[in-house]
């Protein structure tokens, strides 16, 4: 007998766990979840910054998050942030004009898109290959997000130094150098990549110490654009930070 109730037991588990659906589930208010509820919930919180520290986009997600960044959606969300960007600058800024206004802009996936590269990669949903990354960005093929393009523009034209701070690897300078100017960005001050020395420290970290240097040398740094919180976190910042959207990666 007790060996008969073993066994059931043990099929009633694994039953329980096959029958397992996010489409069957519901949330703690009871409320019937759908894939797309759950996995625009997920979107919506890695922007929040409430999921933090994910390797990858979660399995059931993947197809949603791809259709994400390559939507209108995509394209209206991160407009509307750079829209903000054009209306501090019009109203709410006072700058010096003396030299050391500056704004600081990320790369990847604020100038440039890695969304190509994603694409083959599940857009988040396979563990990330460093080196395969980077050889990608080595044949400096990303293409433009024209949005932050006329930003950047935008503060050319009021004589605002635009420096760049990227998380890319010094090995890729002339890579990155290339990409940019082929699709239309030229003119910024200063291109900041991770030297061997900042490659021991978190993203975060090593960006907080650029601004910490660029600060202490006169700077006013009056914006940061970037689509990952270690771009526009850690002190000093800037005097307003604006975040594009990203759901494929975390970076810290």
């Amino acid at each position: 007998m007790a060996k008969f109730l073993f066994i059931f037991l043990a099929l009633l588990i694994t039953a329980s766990a096959s029958d397992w659906n996010i489409l069957s589930q519901r949330s703690k208010s009871g409320l019937k979840i759908s894939l797309k509820n759950y996995c625009e919930s997920w979107r919506l919180n890695v922007e929040l910054h409430n999921i933090r520290f994910f390797r990858v986009v979660p399995e059931e997600c993947v197809s949603y998050i791809g259709k994400y960044v390559t939507s209108t959606q995509y394209k209206v969300d991160s407009e509307r942030t750079i829209e903000e960007c054009v209306v501090y600058l019009s109203k709410g800024c006072d700058l010096k004009g003396d030299g050391t206004d500056a704004w600081i802009f990320d790369i990847d996936d604020t100038l440039i898109s890695t969304v190509p590269y994603y694409k083959k990669n599940q857009y988040g949903g396979k563990k990330l290959n460093l080196t395969d990354l980077e050889a990608w960005m080595s044949k400096a093929r990303a293409p433009i997000l024209e949005h932050t393009l006329r930003l950047f523009n935008f503060l050319k034209a009021k004589g605002v130094d635009i420096i760049l701070i990227s998380a890319r690897r010094e090995g890729l300078r002339s890579a990155t150098i290339e990409n940019l100017v082929q699709v239309g960005y030229h003119g910024w001050t200063n291109l900041i990549l991770r030297s061997p020395e900042d490659e021991k420290k978190g993203v975060e970290q090593y960006k907080a110490d650029v601004r910490r240097r660029l600060v202490n040398g006169g700077y006013h740094i009056w914006g940061i654009v970037g689509d990952q919180y270690s771009s526009i976190q850690g002190s000093p910042s800037g005097r307003r930070t604006f975040k594009l959207p990203n759901p494929m990666y975390y970076v810290y």
